[in-house]
């Protein structure tokens, strides 16, 4: 099981304690720090990073909390804490601007939570590690980490296209494509140019 870096500890903690306060005072939080359309007239710039931080439910925060462990805790301690965070940062932003492009096509409500982030850092486990064994909760199946990250984008898209559950797929995905764009970026690789070594 992997340690707890400074980073991951925590984004993990402060997560917990945003969501202590928002039993108190959920409505007020919600209406200022969670993430509305553009359309809504509730919409604040800093909700593109703040919604983050928000969660609907234990359920919801355990999982997000439970994957920020599993995945970030090994990606920190390889990338170290400025890009790490630099990548936390770059997915929620995506996965921010992903949602609300959605938001100008039909009705949504608010956006909450750090499953955009979390899904940017599951696509870089999945870069990073590709043959890496892991035993996903659903389904129970042994399988590699390039694998896991296919089903699970693949899905999300299916969901996000087909699905009406009122979870913000396309966050989702917006996060997994901010970060493999933010990889590419230091890479070097396109649609970016070359990085020049020094």
């Amino acid at each position: 099981m992997p340690q707890l870096p400074p980073i991951t500890k925590a984004l993990m903690l402060i997560c917990t304690a945003v969501f202590c306060v928002q039993q108190l005072f959920g409505y007020w939080l919600e209406a200022f720090f969670a993430l509305w359309p553009l359309a809504s007239g509730h919409f604040m710039p800093w909700q593109v990073i703040s919604y983050a931080f928000l969660h609907g439910s234990v359920t919801h925060l355990f999982f997000n909390m439970l994957g920020l462990w599993m995945f970030g805790s090994e990606i920190e301690q390889i990338w170290g804490r400025q890009r790490y965070i630099h990548f936390l940062i770059a997915s929620a932003l995506a996965g921010a601007v992903a949602q609300m492009l959605v938001g100008l096509i039909g009705p949504s409500g608010p956006t909450l939570g750090a499953s955009g982030a979390l899904f940017g850092l599951l696509l870089a486990f999945g870069m990073l590690f590709p043959d890496r064994i892991i035993m996903p909760l659903f389904p129970p199946i042994p399988m590699k980490a390039k694998y896991f990250v296919a089903i699970f984008g693949a899905l999300e898209l299916l969901m996000g296209v087909f699905g009406g559950s009122g979870i913000a797929h396309f966050a989702h995905l917006g996060g997994m494509l901010g970060g493999w764009l933010m990889i590419r970026f230091w890479r070097g690789q396109a649609p970016f140019p070359p990085r020049r070594r020094r």
